[in-house]
């Protein structure tokens, strides 16, 4: 189970959200507490470099927000982040720095990390994708069970209940998705993993690896 654990996914000094990690084991526990952590966090930052717009949405002076972008509070943007056309941002979302949200992207109760990318066509809600973390056109989380159960995070060696009707992925530092590919509820990846396009991916993914077709997991060279 260890390597699902916060301190083996995630560089915490790239996120502005690195105090909300404090006293958890797993990255899936933040979900509920996304919110209000970003209402805290939100009348803390500083003027001279954060401009507040609207009720509980925060937004760096130095990032880009296209006028066509949509976003509802309670949110973050961090600086020289980038928001294209048509992203909607439903809520509850902390973007970090340098992260871009593209065309036609929507986020919903997320914490992206410093650098990652959703550029085109992304789906991403109840989730969190570490430093430089990728998902290619079309990927998309998908955060709620067919029968609408509680998610549980599978593994090789053991399964978690999480307790959560909502969980979509926990991508890991540098994690690749390829295009058109859907994470099911409670997928964890490794850091500096690859997905092969169009891929159904669950459970846990190790660190360092490539999911091929058919669930296939080799050891990157």
């Amino acid at each position: 189970m260890e390597q699902m654990q916060i301190k083996n996914l995630y560089d915490l000094t790239e996120t502005i959200a690195a105090p909300l990690f404090d006293g958890a084991t797993y990255p899936w526990e933040l979900l509920p507490k996304i919110s209000a952590y970003i209402v805290e966090l939100g009348n803390t930052l500083p003027q001279d470099r954060y401009e507040k717009r609207g009720e509980n949405i925060w937004i760096a002076k130095s990032a880009t927000v296209a006028p066509t972008a949509y976003i509802n509070g309670p949110c973050i943007i961090d600086e020289d982040a980038e928001i294209r056309h048509c992203a909607f941002i439903r809520g509850n979302a902390i973007v970090g720095k340098g992260a871009v949200v593209g065309n036609s992207t929507e986020l919903k109760n997320v914490i992206l990390f410093n650098k990652v990318q959703v550029p085109h066509y992304n789906y991403v809600g109840d989730s969190i994708l570490g430093f430089k973390a990728h998902m290619g056109a079309g990927s998309i989380t998908s955060n709620v069970k067919s029968d609408k159960s509680l998610v549980v995070v599978k593994s090789s060696f053991g399964s978690i209940e999480t307790g959560l009707k909502k969980m979509g992925a926990m991508l890991g530092d540098n994690v690749e998705i390829g295009c058109n590919s859907v994470l099911n509820p409670g997928t964890v990846i490794g850091r500096g993993t690859n997905v092969y396009p169009t891929s159904s991916v669950r459970g846990f993914i190790k660190a360092d690896s490539i999911f091929k077709k058919d669930g296939v997991v080799v050891d990157k060279n």
